[in-house]
Order: C-alpha cells, then sequence, then structure tokens
C-alpha cells in the first residue's frame, strides 16, 4: 500500500481512500477493482469489503513517518474527489501532505467538476500536483476543470489511451503522460496517436511521459516508442526540504 510502486511515473503509493465506482469509458478494465474484489469476503484483509468506497483515517499521517524524501501517488486504489469523501477528508489529506513538505504528492482524479468546485476550499502547496485522467477526445473537458485549480504543477494522464486527441489544448499544463491499457481485456492503442501527442507537447515545450504499450503481456510490449523511451517530467517548483 504504501512502499515502492511499480507505476513508472511515481514512487511510492498512499491510499487513505479505498474504492470507487465507474464513471467514464476509461474505467472499464479498471486495475484497481480487479485487485480489490478479489479480497471481498475474506475477514481482516484491507480489501475485505472488495472495492465498496472507504476511509481510513489511521493511515492520514503515514507520509510524516517516511523520512526520505519519494514522490507519491495519493489514492491509487481510489479518487480522492469521489463525491462520497467529504470536504473535511480532502481537507486533512491535503493537510498531511502540506507537512510532509519534503515530498512531492501526485493526485489524478477523472471527477474534475469536484476537484474544481472544491479547490477554493483547499490550500495547494508547491508539493502537490493535480491531474485529470482523459481517454479520448469526448473528455478533453476535464482539463478546462484542472486549468482553474491553483496547483503548482498541472497535468494530464491520457491513459487508457482508447482514441486519437487531434488538437490537445495543453495551456496551462505542465506535463503529459501517456499509456495503454493492460490486462484482460485491453483495448489497443495506435502508435500514431501517442506521436501526435507526442508532437503536441514538444510544439508546446510540455515534458513528454510514454509509460507502456500496455496489452495483456504489458511488460512483454514494453515502452519504446521510435526506438527510446520517453520519460520527460516536469521540475519540481520551489525547494524540497528534507525532513528532520
Amino acid at each position: 500500500m504504501s512502499e515502492k510502486s511499480t507505476i513508472e511515473w511515481t514512487d511510492s503509493t498512499w491510499n487513505p481512500v479505498t474504492g470507487c465506482n465507474k464513471v467514464s469509458t476509461g474505467c472499464k478494465h479498471c486495475y484497481a477493482e480487479t485487485f480489490a474484489e478479489r479480497w471481498r469476503g475474506t475477514p481482516d484483509h484491507p480489501y475485505e469489503q472488495g472495492f465498496d468506497l472507504r476511509l481510513w483515517p489511521e493511515r492520514l499521517e503515514l507520509p510524516l513517518s517516511w523520512k526520505k524524501p519519494r514522490t507519491v501517488f495519493v489514492n491509487s486504489m481510489s479518487d480522492l474527489f469521489h463525491e462520497k469523501v467529504p470536504l473535511e477528508f480532502i481537507q486533512r489529506v491535503f493537510s498531511t501532505m502540506e507537512r510532509a513538505s519534503w515530498h512531492t504528492f501526485q493526485i489524478l482524479t477523472k471527477r474534475s467538476e469536484r476537484m474544481a468546485e472544491l479547490a477554493p476550499d483547499l490550500n495547494w502547496p508547491q508539493n502537490v500536483w493535480m491531474g485529470v485522467s482523459i481517454e479520448n477526445e469526448d473528455y478533453q473537458w476535464r482539463a478546462d476543470h484542472l486549468r482553474k485549480v491553483p496547483a503548482a504543477v498541472r497535468f494530464l494522464s491520457l491513459e487508457p489511451l482508447l482514441g486519437p486527441i487531434s488538437d490537445l489544448n495543453l495551456s496551462g499544463i505542465h506535463w503529459v503522460i501517456v499509456g495503454g491499457e493492460s490486462g484482460p481485456g485491453a483495448r489497443p492503442i495506435e502508435a500514431e496517436w501517442v506521436r501526435d501527442i507526442r508532437k503536441m507537447c514538444h510544439r508546446d515545450h510540455v515534458p513528454f511521459f510514454f509509460k507502456q504499450w500496455g496489452g495483456v503481456q504489458k511488460k512483454k510490449n514494453g515502452r519504446v516508442l521510435d526506438g527510446k523511451t520517453w520519460d520527460g517530467v516536469p521540475k519540481k517548483p520551489g525547494l524540497v526540504i528534507e525532513s528532520r
């Protein structure tokens, strides 16, 4: 739950909330749901309740115990801006992130409307990066909500990329991640879709990160595009202060 992550663009995960429900086509083969539902009904397991939403107040201060700076993906097994997560709980998550100033926290949501609605009620320290998921052209409006949020770094996760995006508006965006869907039933990704997005990122000087081709055997398919890996990341704003 909290140690090294296999996600290519982060170091660790922190899940003060678990569980979610599907809101758009990109959720169809949710890896988090598949994992959590394996354990439904297993007594005393963290996912005894399967993928039903659950708040974990006892996990709220966990990052404060990690003394070495790391990049932390917040709620890899949920969505912090889920409609059933109270504002007060979200504020407590943000308080921990602000106090744990030596880490960099990455939040990703598909519920961009609620994110934008609650943004004025949250403190946005420099070490909090905010992103939205966009799986095809139909969901580009999520980026419009993201642009309203005063995060130091705003990023797009185009994963799983399920179709071409012909004119990606990168105004106010600091990072783009692209990846194909993985696991059973994975829907295909086309190389030209990825190249087009890379071209737009280069045009607008936005770091481009290609995470994976995906597929049923994602490790075998790898993450090489046109002979190389693409590992662009934004510079971390401000100073990183180590814990004492």
